[in-house]
């Protein structure tokens, strides 16, 4: 996604294992649909990276410096294509946790409002 104009993701790394069974998708997905990706979105830099004996993952580096991983072990090439694109089109911020399911700036001090209330 961007913001003012100016795309989060700088950095997308492609791990994979060359003969691991979980790493099959990914691998077809890097013949297949990677070079359409590459071309659709130029303002990303693409890495891939060979890593010997372990699942594969998606790593997202961010401007804001804050990264994202995701396992795509047993995926389809579809799916990693789906999870390299949520990569893409998210801010790289970090997760915030609510304390409540109600936010406001001014909250009442009778209580939130609902339409089960009984006058």
């Amino acid at each position: 996604m961007s913001q003012r104009g100016v795309w989060q993701l700088k950095k997308l790394v492609v791990s994979y294992c060359n003969w691991g069974g979980s790493s099959r998708g990914v691998r077809e997905f890097m013949e297949t649909k990677l070079p359409a990706f590459k071309e659709s979105n130029p303002q990303l830099e693409v890495e891939t990276k060979h890593i010997g004996g372990q699942h594969p993952h998606l790593e997202g580096i961010y401007r804001n410096k804050n990264e994202r991983n995701v396992c795509v072990r047993n995926m389809t090439p579809e799916e990693v294509l789906e999870c390299a694109t949520k990569l893409r089109n998210s801010l790289g911020r970090k997760v915030v946790k609510l304390k409540t399911r109600h936010v406001t700036k001014h909250p009442s001090v009778q209580g939130t409002w609902t339409t089960a209330l009984k006058l």
